[in-house]
């Protein structure tokens, strides 16, 4: 027989149901705007039913429902949707940090413009020419001699500058790498943290949250692979127990793993880190990315993944598959010192083949310090003496200015035709052409990294447009749920009391007659 107060017990927990409800509802709301939050629910079943099945059970009509209970408080996610979040994420924090770099390179080469490196050199070539029509001009001279300063100002300013930034670039790859592995030092944290609450049969839903929050960042940084693991033994947890988080570090193609970064069966976090090396470009020293290191692993020497840290590398320089020094600032800065050589070695080589102003002897070097644009300048003689300017071919030859023709020439002479072919390698056409070709690949470079910028944000807002809408917190839906649990409250509180006038008729209305 069923109990006289079945119908207490069964509105009760209607009542402490409905009231769970409304707490996590509550919750909802207030974080609202929180960021990384996932709405909760409570999954609502209901009780076993009287009475259970049994040899000895009561003679009655059917089952009687005992009512509700919360089998447990999820967070709603859907994990699809978190790895296309995630690799989306990926490309945009790689694309991201290659177009910010090119960005700034294009400001400090400044091209087209006045003050560009081009017309620096026009006006030099000007100059040359205004000294071919006026030999004997001292004044015509000196400002040969100015706009040769120039160009030399401009090349170690490119250079001085580009270096600069390329020192910025490396301080950010430190930044980034020490980004890194706090993210995953505080995902190994939560990974124990989780693990501590799960076999007891809880969700541990606002550390989940907490944890997914950094690997959305870690993803912005690096290219990862995240896989949920749970031991085979695992006590009381729920099904939907999600367990502690395995992360690699993975190619771009997310087939080939480079190392395990958090082990979530163990709790262990291996850093990660970045080495450099020195190898000498054209005559010059140059420090570039020899690997990204994992501790306790071989360094990765293969720059095939996304993120971030990678756009930096890139930027900043590494030896690519041919093992060739590359990256944009490393090929820029090698480029402007393979022009400033070319160009300075054969203006030597012509200007020391033209005489002094009347004289019969050679004339000195005009560029001094040649191999590197950064340290390119002029003969601080020539300032002294103008005379020493050779203008012209012959032996005290008035108004002789073929040299200085000659002269204005050289960037657009053919390279082949050098006197110093050791100083052309790797240069093609004529010097205007090489230097124009500079820009114009460093331009379309900037250009592709910023349209796949902005696809891979067009992506990324739209998946997580997607994914607010199964996870985000709707205001107007949790307060049509918070009248919908409390109507449910009130019909459960409803129960009780009429529940109890039936008890009371029952218990103390019944059996009077005759007193």
């Amino acid at each position: 027989m069923r109990s006289t107060f079945h119908g207490l017990e069964t509105a009760r927990r209607g009542m402490v149901t409905q009231q769970s409800a409304l707490y996590v509802t509550g919750h909802n709301i207030s974080n609202a705007n929180t960021p990384g939050y996932s709405r909760q629910v409570v999954n609502m079943q209901q009780t076993e039913a009287f009475p259970a099945a049994s040899m000895n059970r009561p003679m009655m009509p059917g089952l009687l429902g005992t009512g509700v209970e919360a089998g447990s408080i999820a967070r709603v996610r859907e994990q699809f949707l978190d790895i296309q979040y995630r690799g989306e994420s990926m490309k945009n924090g790689y694309y991201s940090s290659k177009s910010e770099a090119l960005y700034k390179m294009e400001q400090i080469m400044n091209e087209p413009s006045d003050d560009g490196l081009a017309n620096t050199m026009n006006r030099f070539w000007n100059s040359l020419q205004d000294l071919a029509t006026n030999p004997e001009d001292d004044g015509a001279r000196l400002v040969v001699a100015q706009r040769g300063q120039a160009v030399a100002d401009t090349f170690n300013y490119l250079s001085t500058t580009l270096s600069t930034v390329k020192v910025d670039i490396k301080s950010e790859l430190e930044v980034t790498t020490n980004s890194i592995n706090t993210l995953l030092t505080q995902i190994n944290s939560l990974n124990k943290q989780i693990t501590e609450i799960e076999p007891h049969g809880y969700l541990p839903n606002d550390l989940y949250d907490q944890r997914d929050s950094l690997v959305d960042q870690l993803t912005t940084l690096v290219n990862v692979k995240v896989t949920s693991e749970k031991p085979a033994n695992y006590g009381n947890a729920l099904a939907s127990a999600e367990g502690s988080y395995k992360i690699e570090l993975m190619d771009r193609t997310n087939t080939t793993s480079y190392g395990t970064l958090v082990d979530g069966t163990n709790f262990t976090v291996k850093p990660v880190g970045v080495s450099y090396a020195t190898e000498v470009v054209n005559g010059n020293p140059v420090e570039y990315v020899s690997g990204v290191t994992i501790q306790g692993g071989t360094p990765i020497t293969k720059f095939d993944f996304f993120g971030k840290l990678n756009g930096l590398i890139e930027s900043y320089g590494y030896k690519d598959g041919n093992g060739q020094v590359a990256g944009s600032y490393m090929r820029m800065l090698n480029d402007l010192d393979k022009l400033a050589n070319a160009f300075a070695t054969e203006f030597n080589r012509v200007h020391e083949s033209g005489k002094q102003y009347d004289t019969n002897l050679n004339a000195p070097a005009f560029f001094m310090d040649v191999t590197s644009a950064k340290t390119i300048k002029v003969n601080q003689d020539i300032f002294t003496n103008p005379g020493l300017i050779a203008a012209a071919k012959q032996d005290n030859s008035a108004g002789d200015g073929s040299n200085a023709l000659e002269l204005a020439a050289i960037m657009s002479k053919q390279v082949s035709t050098f006197g110093d072919q050791a100083s052309v390698v790797g240069i093609a056409g004529n010097l205007d052409a090489f230097y124009q070709g500079m820009i114009g690949a460093m331009a379309v470079e900037g250009q592709e990294a910023q349209r796949l910028k902005l696809n891979s944000e067009v992506l990324l807002t739209s998946v997580d447009n997607n994914r607010q809408s199964v996870s985000g917190v709707s205001i107007d839906e949790e307060m049509t749920n918070m009248i919908k649990f409390q109507h449910a409250y009130n019909a459960s509180a409803r129960n009780i009391t009429v529940i109890d006038e039936m008890l009371e008729r029952i218990i103390n209305g019944l059996g009077t007659g005759g007193r």
